[in-house]
């Protein structure tokens, strides 16, 4: 992967998993009644589902890649288009409030993993995400030794500056993410990175 094409998707998973969600409210609601060294599980449980999710990812664009070129083509396309529905559906949320999880009596991990793998923005938008930076012509085992990194590495940084926001904050916490320009400008990110991304799969760009 070249370093243009890493900014690009570090760029891209930056807005992907900062954009305020399941995981997000879990992760502050987690800071604001147990506190942050207490809330640190529910912290792994997400970096456990993001690994899963990628491996998944990167297993199901290696099985493309073997089918067909066409048929990577196709899921870029499709993939690009699950961006644009995400940053439509976030644009339409952006003005709801953000609903605190419930604490139930089980495990802190066990929770936060139901939470993220249950998520829209899961297995779908991996997959989505993926297609999108993956380079047909170069083996999908050398560019995973970038991309898994960098996006375990800012999933880490994301949810735990999330978790410390709930424990410094408190409640009032889901209001400094809950903002509807910062929601929209999110939404906005995921609908242009669609249709950018998606074009440059469509035929005539070929």
């Amino acid at each position: 992967m070249s370093w243009e094409g890493w900014t690009v998707f570090a760029i891209f998973w930056v807005v992907f998993v900062t954009t305020p969600g399941p995981n997000a409210v879990n992760c502050i609601t987690n800071g604001v009644t147990l506190g942050f060294r207490r809330a640190v599980p529910g912290i792994a449980a997400i970096l456990t589902q993001a690994a899963l999710f990628l491996t998944l990812s990167a297993l199901g664009i290696s099985a493309l890649l073997l089918a067909s070129p066409v048929a990577f083509q196709v899921a870029k396309i499709i993939g690009a288009g699950f961006l644009i529905y995400l940053g439509i559906r976030t644009w339409r949320q952006a003005g709801r409030a953000l609903k605190e999880t419930e604490q139930g009596g089980g495990s802190v991990y066990a929770r936060a993993f139901l939470i993220a793998t249950i998520n829209p923005k899961s297995v779908a938008g991996y997959l989505a995400a993926f297609t999108q930076f993956v380079q047909p012509n170069v083996p999908i085992a050398q560019q995973m030794w970038v991309i898994v990194p960098t996006a375990l590495t800012l999933t880490a940084l994301s949810y735990t500056g999330y978790t410390a926001l709930g424990a410094m904050l408190g409640r009032s916490a889901l209001g400094a993410v809950a903002s509807k320009p910062l929601r929209q400008g999110l939404a906005l990110c995921f609908v242009v990175y669609g249709a950018l991304l998606g074009a440059t799969a469509l035929p005539w760009r070929a």
